[in-house]
């Protein structure tokens, strides 16, 4: 295969839709670095439209480094997917259900890494069934690729949650309810949660996905209790060439 034939399958992959029910989004709390964040991406968008149950995914380090923007020593790489790997396999999600009872969700199932070939089997957990396939209607889809130049583990989590409010253009929340969902609870002030967490993650989103957003924080008495979030997409032509550009710099870098 040729290096363009080879770039253009990469590029294929990244443009693979991510889709989630609205309750895995906007109703579940949990908190996962980057990277354990894109292999989880990386598995939905291995998910079939026409898919009635969840696979054992197979993939190579190579391949998902490659797509995910990853480079670094081969050795390296086999060591810290192993490592992210067994981290995700001891995480768990809690969600609300729809009587208001919360539950806790695992991410995947038993995963399987051959040393030699470089290859990974995993499955998602079986729970993650009614969130993830055969979806019609209050789901959110959007493309792998706006979410591989992104850097802050907040990033990805907030701009997926904007992104299930785009069709309504605005969306507000409490801080600390906010601060519970994407497992920010360590930034007890406004101030450090405003610098640390939401001025990298909006400034990341702006720069790298497909919608734009701005914030206004309110007060209740002398505290910043609530957020508000004013959403757009980028439907012009000039800002997605924009977009794209500062991606694939990202990427490249």
């Amino acid at each position: 295969m040729s290096s363009k034939e080879k770039q253009r399958e990469i590029q294929i992959a990244r443009d693979y839709q991510v889709v989630k029910h609205n309750d895995l989004i906007q109703k579940s709390r949990f908190d996962l670095q980057m990277q354990e964040q894109k292999i989880i991406l990386y598995l939905i968008t291995k998910i079939k439209p026409e898919d009635n149950e969840l696979k054992l995914y197979e993939f190579s380090i190579q391949e998902f480094c490659e797509i995910c923007g990853i480079y670094t020593e081969s050795g390296k790489n086999y060591s810290s997917l192993k490592a992210t790997i067994k981290n995700l396999a001891d995480k768990s999600i809690w969600t609300t259900l729809a009587d208001g009872r919360e539950t806790l969700l695992r991410w995947i199932e038993r995963p399987y890494i051959s040393p030699k070939s470089g290859i990974i089997k995993i499955k998602l957990d079986e729970l993650m069934r009614p969130y993830l396939l055969e979806l019609k209607s209050h789901f959110t889809a959007y493309n792998l690729y706006y979410t591989l130049a992104m850097k802050s583990k907040y990033s990805i989590r907030i701009y997926e949650l904007l992104k299930s409010y785009e069709y309504i253009g605005e969306f507000t929340l409490d801080i600390e309810a906010l601060k519970k969902m994407i497992g920010a609870e360590k930034y007890e002030t406004y101030k450090d949660f405003r610098i640390k967490v939401l001025e990298i993650a909006l400034r990341e989103i702006n720069d790298y996905s497909d919608i734009s957003v701005i914030y206004s924080a309110e007060k209740k008495g002398l505290k910043y209790n609530k957020i508000q979030f004013e959403i757009a997409s980028k439907k012009d032509t000039i800002k997605r060439a924009e977009t794209f550009k500062k991606i694939e710099r990202k990427l490249n870098s």
